[in-house]
């Protein structure tokens, strides 16, 4: 009996459910870090986080959309996304945060010997992160993090930039460049990198300590968005 409900868990975690402009896969905890565990055994791939951000630039750019749903595995980091695929049958859908995920995905990467790496965000968040991790997680093996320019890379940087990211081989790749731009660097290099990308985005800075997380009670009720507006209103309004 456990078998059965376990090949059924496993075929649900690989369902695509669409929500309006995206097809994220209907999602556990659990689940999540197994299928990333698999791909990181296949050899790479990317992760897209859908939020309700996302949703909406992928509505208004399909072109954007299709590299968010070409993704390996789509997370449903938004409530209202959860909802909407409870509502056509998707009864084991739940909500994943992105931070919660990068977390629990570097302490499996520091139990099952895997290595880990950070693209993006500023130096000093790099450094946050760095400081948290050696202190938190000894054993966690980070052979690379690098804050790339605020500014587009020329083709030769971004050579440079792919090699040497694959000579430091990490298996998992967390990327903070934020929507969209982090969706289109990992559609792109997809073949290239060879490791399992995961846009995490915000994640950094709530890893860091830079910026706070919504409180759980507000992210079941979908006002994460609230929560963080009033934390960046400068960057966050026009969303």
């Amino acid at each position: 009996m456990k078998e059965n409900t376990s090949t059924e868990n496993t075929a649900e975690n690989q369902t695509r459910v669409r929500v309006v402009s995206l097809t994220p896969n209907v999602v556990t905890h659990d689940a999540a870090i197994e299928s990333i565990a698999q791909l990181v055994e296949n050899g790479g791939g990317y992760v897209c986080f859908s939020t309700v951000h996302m949703i909406m630039e992928s509505y208004d750019n399909p072109e954007y959309a299709a590299k968010v749903n070409g993704a390996d595995y789509i997370v449903t980091d938004g409530m209202p996304l959860v909802w909407m695929q409870k509502l056509q049958g998707a009864s084991r859908a739940s909500r994943v945060r992105a931070n919660d995920l990068m977390i629990a995905l570097m302490e499996y990467a520091a139990k099952n010997d895997l290595s880990v790496g950070f693209y993006g965000g500023r130096q000093e968040v790099i450094d946050r992160i760095l400081a948290r991790a050696k202190r938190e997680l000894p054993d966690l093996k980070i052979p690379y993090a690098f804050s790339p320019p605020f500014r587009p890379l020329s083709d030769e940087e971004d050579k440079q930039i792919t090699a040497e990211i694959n000579r430091a081989a990490p298996d998992l790749l967390f990327m903070g460049l934020g929507c969209p731009k982090q969706e289109n660097w990992m559609a792109a290099h997809k073949g290239k990198v060879r490791a399992v990308m995961l846009g995490v985005g915000a994640s950094f800075d709530f890893y860091a300590g830079n910026v706070k997380e919504s409180p759980e009670w507000m992210g079941k009720l979908g006002l994460e968005w609230l929560f963080r507006l009033t934390q960046e209103p400068k960057r966050l309004w026009r969303r």
